[in-house]
C-alpha cells in the first residue's frame, strides 16, 4: 500500500504491526505490528527472509480462530459459488491457503507489496496442495486497487489501517466485488495480553501502558499516511458511504493459556524484544528496566522462564456485500 504491504496476516495485536523492525498483522499488536518504531513504515529495509518465518508462526497460532471466519464467510456468500477471492495484504499467506480451503471452487489470490513474502504464499498454497487454486499479485496500494480485478469475496487483514483513506479504499474494494460480492475487513479488537495485570516486576498495569505507547504511535503513524483523511473507525459506515450493505461484524478469540509452547513462548519474546527496539524512548524508565528483565534470559523473571505466560486476543471481522 503505497509502498505499504498490505500488511501481515497475524499480527500480534489489534493494528498489525509493522513499524520499526519489524512487521507486523499484525498485530500482533504492533506491537506486533512491527510497531516499532523506527516505524518504516514502508518496510524498505526490513529483512522479510528473516521475518516471513516469524509472521508465519504468529498467524498459524491464530489459524483456529481465521478459519473459524472463513466458516462464517462461507455463510455470507455461497461456498461453491464464490469464484474469485482477494487476500489483500497477504503476508505470507497463511491465511490466503485457508481461505483457499474454505472456498474450494475459488481461484485464491494473494496480493502484497513484498515479492519475499509472495514466495512464501506459493510454497505453502504448494506444500497445501492447493497450488494450482493460490496466485499471487505484486501490487502496491491504494495506487493499484483498480487493477486487482473482480471478485466475489475480498478479504483485507490488518490492510486498511495503512491506507491514508479509508474510505477511498473501501469504495475501490467495492468497484471490484461481483454483484453479491462480501468484503470482509479484518480490523480492530482487542489488544494481545500476555502477561497478567500484576507480574512482580515494576508497577502493576504494565502491558496496559505499552497499549497506551502504541495507541499514540498508531496515531502518529496514520496522520502520517499519504492522502490520510481523519475518519473514525465506524467500519459498519466506511462500508455504507462505499456502497456496500453491512451483512455482519463478529470478533474471533486466540486463547492459548499458560503454560505456552516454545513456539509462542518465541513469539513473546520477539515481541517484547520490538518493543525495546521500538518504543524505548515512548515509556518511562521503569517500564524499559522491566522490558530488560523480561528479555533477559539470566533472569528467572524473565519471558524465558516465566510460567503465568499466555496468550489472549481477539480479531474482529467487518463485513458488507454489494446489492
Amino acid at each position: 500500500m503505497s509502498q505499504h504491504r498490505a500488511s501481515h496476516h497475524g499480527h500480534d495485536n489489534q493494528h498489525d504491526d509493522r513499524a520499526g523492525s519489524q512487521p507486523g498483522h499484525g498485530h500482533q499488536h504492533g506491537h506486533g505490528h512491527g510497531h516499532g518504531n523506527g516505524h518504516h513504515h514502508d518496510g524498505a529495509d526490513l529483512d522479510w527472509n528473516q521475518l516471513a518465518p516469524l509472521l508465519e508462526r504468529q498467524a498459524e497460532i491464530a489459524s483456529p480462530a481465521y478459519r473459524e471466519a472463513a466458516a462464517w464467510l462461507g455463510t455470507l456468500a455461497p461456498v461453491y459459488g464464490v469464484r474469485r477471492v482477494l487476500d489483500i495484504g497477504s503476508g505470507p499467506g497463511v491465511v490466503t491457503s485457508l481461505l483457499a480451503e474454505a472456498f474450494p471452487a475459488a481461484e485464491t489470490v494473494a496480493v502484497d507489496g513484498t515479492p519475499e513474502l509472495l514466495v512464501r504464499v506459493r510454497e505453502r498454497a504448494e506444500a497445501y496442495g492447493l497450488g494450482e487454486r493460490v496466485s499471487t499479485l505484486h501490487a502496491t496500494l491504494p495506487e493499484s486497487i483498480a487493477t486487482l480485478g473482480e471478485a466475489d469475496l475480498i478479504w483485507a487483514g490488518n490492510a486498511v489501517h495503512h491506507l491514508g483513506d479509508q474510505g477511498a479504499a473501501l469504495a475501490g474494494f467495492a468497484g471490484l466485488l461481483r454483484p453479491g460480492g462480501v468484503v470482509a475487513l479484518f480490523e480492530g479488537g482487542l489488544s494481545t495480553r500476555h502477561l497478567p495485570w500484576h507480574i512482580g516486576i515494576g508497577r502493576p498495569g504494565f502491558e496496559a501502558r505499552l497499549d497506551a505507547a502504541h495507541a499514540y504511535w498508531f496515531g502518529e503513524m496514520r496522520a502520517g499516511l499519504p492522502g490520510f483523511v481523519d475518519q473514525p473507525d465506524d467500519w459498519r459506515a466506511l462500508l455504507a458511504a462505499a456502497g456496500l450493505t453491512p451483512s455482519g461484524t463478529r470478533t474471533f478469540l486466540t486463547d492459548i493459556p499458560a503454560p505456552v509452547s516454545p513456539v509462542v513462548r518465541e513469539l513473546a519474546l520477539s515481541h517484547f524484544g520490538r518493543l525495546r527496539e521500538g518504543f524505548g524512548d515512548r515509556i518511562d524508565a521503569e517500564d524499559v528496566k522491566t522490558l530488560d528483565v523480561l528479555l533477559d534470559p539470566a533472569d528467572e523473571r524473565s519471558l524465558h522462564h516465566r510460567t503465568d505466560l499466555f496468550h489472549l486476543t481477539a480479531r474482529t471481522v467487518h463485513t458488507a456485500r454489494k446489492g
